[in-house]
């Protein structure tokens, strides 16, 4: 089966020369770039873009998304206009770095609300911001997530279906977070899945594992939408780091307060994608 692996680098450094060392050392090609240089991809300026895009060329790597926090504000008290500005500008970064795709969420619900309260309005919003992104020939991409209208199946399908423009991205681990089972997730949201997020999760407390070792049923998952002829995941590392490890282990001795915590982000990050490459 192929698979084309594309990663969250942030999560390994800040910065962007960081970034590229780590895609380099663990043979990944494409970046779905979230944060660079201690700036949100949604704010860098058009300058900034291309910079960043010219770095990644010199090393013969690509951005394959945009991991946009788009729909990530309170439905009932953000403010939409803003947003919907913020929205145009990731459009304009998007193109510049030649990225095609763009990852959003559906708009967090006040705790404790109904969210049928809020489905109209979102599915306006969410309608407005794809016509928005049509001419640009941009697909945006929904994310299954905490806390947001999109959080369980049943709503990710309601909105895929409601509005078609827009492709679904699989997380397991949110789903797992959220008490979703997540194969009967993957049976109800498969057609409609553009790629998947690589990470997964222990549902007793909800703390993020490396790829297989959790109750997202991962592997079992990635087999199947690979064996459909789809190629692209980008792993989402979110393992726990912990500086001070390495001082408190002997040589040739390995200690952790818990099970998968690494002394830095470099090592949880080369964690992560060692545990996709074993199960993939």
């Amino acid at each position: 089966m192929v698979i084309r692996i594309h990663a969250f680098a942030d999560e390994a450094s800040p910065m962007i020369d960081g970034q590229i060392a780590a895609m380099l050392r663990n043979g990944v090609t494409g970046l779905e770039i979230r944060n660079v240089d201690g700036t949100n991809v949604s704010e860098i300026t058009e300058d900034k873009a291309r910079e960043v895009l010219k770095k990644l060329q010199d090393h013969g790597l690509y951005v394959n998304s945009i991991g946009s926090p788009i729909g990530k504000i309170d439905i009932k008290n953000g403010d939409y206009k803003a947003h919907l500005d913020t929205f145009r500008h990731t459009l304009d970064v998007a193109q510049i770095l030649q990225c095609s795709l763009i990852r959003m969420f559906s708009f967090y619900i006040p705790e404790g609300d109904d969210p049928a309260v809020y489905r109209t309005e979102i599915m306006e919003h969410l309608q407005e911001m794809a016509e928005i992104a049509a001419p640009t020939g941009i697909q945006l991409c929904h994310e299954n997530e905490k806390g947001i209208y999109g959080d369980m199946a049943p709503r990710c399908l309601d909105i895929l279906n409601t509005v078609p423009a827009l492709q679904g991205i699989f997380d397991p681990a949110n789903f797992v977070q959220c008490g979703q089972d997540t194969l009967e997730a993957w049976h109800m949201l498969k057609d409609r899945i553009l790629y998947m997020h690589i990470k997964d999760a222990i549902a007793d407390d909800g703390h993020v594992v490396p790829a297989g070792k959790g109750d997202g049923h991962v592997p079992e998952i990635l087999h199947e939408y690979l064996s459909t002829g789809r190629t692209d995941v980008t792993v989402e590392p979110h393992l726990k780091t912990f500086a001070g490890l390495s001082h408190l282990e002997r040589p040739g001795e390995t200690r952790s307060l818990e099970s998968f915590v690494y002394p830095d982000n470099d090592a949880a990050f080369d964690a992560a994608v060692s545990a996709l490459k074993t199960i993939a």
